[in-house]
């Protein structure tokens, strides 16, 4: 996917969720260098960092898998049910199917591997703040096989949406961002998160991908 992240004034917020204080450092310099990403909150645990996810509602969470107490795939479910309108990826040392798989299945936005080249994870970040999925290049034939076997969830009916949460669903299957679309639609950025937390508990989504994906798959536009 080639999709434009956005304009070069759009600054997209990020949470860290690492119980490693020298990565969360690493990665907050690394992401320093890039004008148009702002760290505005970091959490050592999946507790805390659900509450700053609540509390910040940020474009970007990147989430590490395996932490004590809580891990990466719980503190996903637990962002999940609270229908944030930003994006979760998954940034973790764990290439096995069965994370990348679940983490998937169960809402990430994408899946980074922190063995990565730190000259890709910034432009990889901008993608995910823009809308897209993106996951390490080494994993694209696992989620080739995933969405290959996967199926629709029956029962969903895009006539329960309002008028404008089908057009922000619309333009979240063209893989826009927050603040994108409320440019377009011009209305404000607080507005279409507002809509797309609403429009993805109606449709039972978990994630604004798995949204797209159903869009795109149904052809309801």
């Amino acid at each position: 996917m080639t999709q434009n992240a956005g304009s070069q004034d759009d600054i997209y917020t990020l949470l860290l969720i690492d119980d490693h204080p020298m990565l969360r450092n690493g990665v907050k310099q690394l992401i320093s260098l890039e004008p148009r990403l702002k760290v505005i909150g970091e959490a050592s645990n999946g507790e805390q960092g659900i509450a700053l996810a609540e509390q910040l509602d940020p474009d970007l969470i990147l989430l590490d898998l395996n932490m004590p107490g809580m891990n990466g795939l719980d503190t996903l479910d637990q962002l999940r049910l609270r229908t944030l309108s930003g994006r979760v990826v998954v940034f973790t040392v764990s290439n096995h199917e069965d994370d990348v798989i679940s983490a998937l299945k169960r809402g990430a936005d994408g899946y980074l591997l922190k063995d990565m080249e730190p000259e890709e994870l910034l432009p990889a970040l901008m993608q995910a703040a823009g809308g897209q999925m993106v996951l390490s290049e080494t994993l694209t034939p696992v989620l080739a096989a995933s969405l290959r076997s996967s199926k629709p969830a029956p029962g969903r009916d895009i006539r329960q949406l309002t008028p404008r949460e089908g057009d922000i669903l619309r333009l979240i299957a063209q893989g826009l961002a927050n603040k994108v679309i409320a440019r377009k639609l011009d209305i404000t950025e607080s507005t279409v998160k507002v809509h797309v937390k609403h429009l993805l508990k109606k449709m039972g989504f978990k994630s604004r991908v798995e949204a797209a994906v159903w869009a795109l798959q149904e052809k309801v536009f």
